[in-house]
């Protein structure tokens, strides 16, 4: 998905024949102003996204953008003034708000999470727990919050998680045949893989080729003695139920990434609203 063909999926979807309610109480010829306040604390995102909707919808509009993506904001700013045809303006709204909204949300959410490791190496990651369609927006919001992303799908990175080795037959069946996957097909995809405990990571180690380690669901104590396992030569990812009040201290266990499916999966709305003018 690109933001060209989401845009004019996301538009079809909500017009099909027509905004009926408009067409019926606007005049053809009115025109307006309107401003998107903020109502909210936090990390504005979706501001290249709102003005691409308001083109899309009617070139004639006239968008002026007054802050960038990643500025902070307080309850009262004014993101933005477009103005132009009323008709246009208003068929806009909800798919402008809906969007801008869950971005902001998230960007506020990343935004939160990486200042509390500012001064650590660790890094926070989400993950692919996001909306259908919606990913690539979702996870440029963590970007635009400070945040990192993990493999964008199932395509761009192997990750060998619990089910992939009860299927396979074992830890040293799947890295096996992940790494003649790569060799046979040309591939040269980075390989990651969970580890459910000290065992399995002892099992890992002993056969090695993959690039990170995920460690899924440790304590405190395992996870510094996994990391201490593992010294420098591979990456490590703690995941599973990381939330913002324990995440720093996960990443002080000095693991290089974070990984929180919260950052997509359970943001609240960020509050905006579209006001006339």
């Amino acid at each position: 998905m690109n933001l060209e063909t989401f845009v004019k999926l996301a538009i079809e979807e909500d017009i099909k024949d027509g905004d009926h309610t408009s067409l019926a109480c606007i005049p053809a010829d009115a025109e307006g102003k309107a401003k998107l306040l903020v109502k909210d604390d936090g990390i504005i995102a979706g501001m290249r996204v709102a003005e691409k909707i308001f083109m899309e919808m009617d070139p004639e509009l006239k968008f002026q953008k007054l802050i960038e993506d990643g500025t902070s904001v307080a309850y009262g700013n004014i993101a933005f003034y477009v103005s132009g045809s009323s008709r246009s303006i208003l068929a806009a709204e909800r798919l402008v708000l809906n969007v801008m909204q869950r971005m902001s949300a998230i960007a506020t959410k990343a935004n939160e999470i990486s200042r509390q490791l500012e001064d650590l190496k660790t890094k926070v990651l989400d993950t692919r727990k996001t909306t259908p369609l919606l990913r690539f927006l979702e996870k440029e919001a963590v970007r635009i919050g400070g945040g990192h992303n993990h493999r964008f799908g199932l395509y761009d990175m192997m990750m060998i998680k619990d089910n992939h080795i009860d299927y396979a037959g074992g830890i040293k069946e799947a890295i096996e045949a992940a790494n003649q996957y790569n060799i046979d097909n040309d591939k040269h995809l980075r390989i990651e893989i969970e580890a459910r405990d000290l065992n399995e990571l002892d099992e890992i180690l002993s056969v090695g080729n993959v690039h990170r380690i995920m460690l899924d669901n440790f304590d405190h104590k395992e996870l510094r003695k996994a990391v201490e396992l593992i010294g420098d030569q591979y990456e490590t990812e703690a995941s599973g139920g990381i939330t913002k009040d324990t995440v720093r201290s996960y990443a002080e266990c000095g693991v290089d990434y974070v990984s929180m499916g919260a950052l997509t999966h359970s943001v609240t709305c960020f509050d905006l609203s579209l006001k006339a003018i």
